[in-house]
């Protein structure tokens, strides 16, 4: 369940672009089906592409359109080229339009750190994302809840009791009543959209003996889940090759990176089985009765401080984020026979103390490439700009 306030965000969102219109429609299709294809040739002709459990994710994406709900899939994350290349695995049949074309999130200092890129991944379908202090709870995840959210459930978000708060507040309550009366969606659709999430937030890739293993899942993803108006069909996938493709040992290289590499290797991708809807429904009822709980009286439309980083609400979090996590490492060690994972990475304190000390903690767990979560590699960052301008001026200087 959602708030009106959260929805409204979403559409604001969402209407940095003109989404509606014919001519932005077309382009968008346009753009996903030149990027897909031109993806497929390059599999096709260089790599061994293995699909596994297609009929799982093409029936999840007919019960969306049939039950009138959200799809969400969410997966492992190991190379750059995750996204486009795993929609060239999929057939074409599935992309007859461009709303049977998902939706993701990509960081706004590598896809929109200039206009010509943001326009064309906005056209590509991708949700422009502040990483580093942003946290949860900014405009891309406010609109991929709205968009998981279908359009004539829009009129079901949750009110408190008038009872229950002040007359100021109450006046704001119905001021929001109204304005769904003449509701205008930013994005012109013909169904709930379809959610690509790679919730670990970065690129993964480790020396043996922990190749293909996962980061902890950010909060991102689970508010998708909890908040969206009806809850989502939630698919998880895991794959494995694409590292090959673009390994991250070429990071910060001018040719090498942008180069497809290891010809011939193989590619793997696994649908899972569709989380059952009673888990992810039993989620969505502990996040209503926190709604019920912590609701603020003075502002009964918004997210109250506690629910927002209250130790229930967060402990809420990070229960549907290992949720998610667990059926994908499920994949990797049942279907796929790779071992269980080490126990620490299933645990974000371990993640984020070997982030902090650069690997110091456990040097036993190494990186192919460089550990991206680390403030000081990002340097759009202010205080990295800082930095590198001190040292360019401190170079003119001596």
């Amino acid at each position: 369940m959602s708030l009106p306030d959260v929805l409204s965000r979403g559409d604001d969102f969402l209407a940095q672009y003109p989404r509606r219109s014919s001519a932005w429609q077309f382009f968008s299709h346009g753009t996903c089906l030149a990027t897909i294809g031109l993806s497929k040739l390059i599999l096709k002709a260089f790599y061994n592409v293995e699909l596994n459990h297609f009929n799982k994710l093409e029936r999840a994406i007919d019960r969306s359109k049939d039950e009138n709900r959200g799809l969400l899939t969410v997966m492992n994350h190991m190379s750059c080229v995750d996204d486009p290349f795993l929609w060239a695995v999929f057939p074409w049949r599935i992309y007859r339009d461009v709303d049977t074309i998902r939706w993701c999130l990509g960081a706004r200092n590598v896809c929109f750190q200039n206009k010509v890129f943001g326009t064309f991944f906005s056209l590509g379908k991708v949700l422009s994302t502040e990483r580093f202090g942003a946290s949860p709870f900014q405009g891309s995840i406010d609109a991929a809840v709205r968009l998981l959210s279908p359009d004539d459930t829009m009129d079901l978000e949750w009110f408190p009791p008038s009872e229950k708060v002040s007359k100021p507040a109450e006046a704001v309550i119905n001021m929001a009543k109204k304005a769904k009366e003449n509701y205008f969606p930013p994005v012109k659709r013909s169904r709930p959209a379809w959610m690509h999430v790679y919730p670990e937030g970065f690129v993964l890739q480790l020396h043996p003996p922990f190749s293909n293993s996962m980061r902890y899942f950010k909060w991102g993803v689970s508010r998708m889940i909890l908040e969206s108006t009806v809850a989502p069909i939630v698919v998880p996938i895991f794959t494995t090759g694409f590292e090959k493709v673009a390994s991250e040992e070429t990071a910060g290289t001018m040719i090498k990176r942008y180069l497809p590499a290891n010809f011939g290797a193989e590619i793997n991708v696994t649908i899972g089985d569709p989380i059952e809807d009673s888990i992810i429904e039993g989620y969505r009822q502990e996040w209503k009765k926190l709604v019920e709980k912590y609701h603020d009286p003075e502002h009964p439309t918004d997210l109250s401080p506690e629910l927002i980083e209250g130790k229930e609400a967060q402990g809420l979090r990070s229960a549907v984020a290992a949720e998610l996590r667990n059926h994908i490492a499920k994949i990797r060690h049942e279907q796929r026979n790779f071992p269980k994972e080490d126990p620490r990475f299933e645990s974000p304190s371990w993640w984020k103390n070997y982030t902090a000390t650069e690997g110091d903690s456990d040097p036993d767990v190494r990186f192919i490439g460089l550990n991206w979560a680390i403030r000081r590699l990002q340097s759009y960052l202010p205080e990295n700009n800082n930095n590198t301008n001190d040292d360019t001026n401190n170079k003119k200087n001596s």
